[in-house]
């Protein structure tokens, strides 16, 4: 190995190393490794959130509790549905450019013809 091999192979690793620090530092929460970057807003949005019910003393923690008890699984079932939908709108892209292909194709044929 050359010392040019080397010195690549440390700035990747610490590139590397950066971009982990990065992405879990602070983190209190869960972090997702395959959404890091909406994982990391979804916390900082729910942290702000208490603290300004907090200073604002608009609901105490009871209700707040009781809010998110009731509607977390409401909210969980629509990003289910969400993930579903946005699989469903990419197998539909796919086929809808498979038939555009298949068009052109024929399209093409008819034209030689």
């Amino acid at each position: 190995m050359t010392t040019g091999e080397i010195l690549l192979i440390i700035i990747v690793i610490a590139l590397i190393a950066f971009i982990l620090y990065y992405y879990l530092k602070g983190s209190s929460g869960h972090v997702s490794i395959r959404r890091p970057m909406e994982s990391r807003v979804d916390e900082y949005l729910d942290r702000h959130f208490e603290q300004m019910v907090d200073e604002w003393s608009l609901m105490d923690k009871y209700q707040v509790w009781t809010f998110r008890e009731n509607n977390d699984p409401a909210l969980a079932e629509e990003e289910k549905r969400m993930n579903t939908l946005k699989e469903f709108r990419h197998e539909m892209t796919d086929t809808l450019a498979g038939l555009e292909e298949r068009l052109n194709v024929l399209e093409a044929e008819i034209n030689r013809e």
